[in-house]
């Protein structure tokens, strides 16, 4: 299996970033270290994750952020990274606008 970080959910990664590094220096970079975590374990738990408007949903172990992934084939598309502290219905229209 491959991974593949689709431009909406690198967009959503480096917004991510700046809001953390706004908030403390370096803190930005250990958010992206993080989510990269997270995003890297889809290779031993894709599909295992609840499915959400039609994705599968793994929520990040240490900042409050939601990966949605779909799975083609043999690939891993991740398609949204998301502040889960977002209301549910901006949650839902991003996630429809793909």
């Amino acid at each position: 299996m491959t991974i593949r970080l689709l431009s909406l959910a690198l967009d959503d990664l480096d917004a991510g970033r700046r809001f953390y590094e706004r908030q403390q220096a370096g803190l930005g970079d250990y958010f992206l270290d993080s989510l990269y975590s997270d995003i890297e374990s889809l290779l031993l738990y894709a599909g295992v994750h609840a499915k959400v408007l039609g994705c599968y949903r793994a929520l990040s172990r240490r900042f409050p952020y939601a990966i949605y992934y779909r799975l083609e084939g043999e690939e891993i598309q991740v398609w949204r990274v998301l502040d889960c502290r977002q209301r549910p219905s901006t949650t839902r229209r991003q996630l429809r606008s793909d």
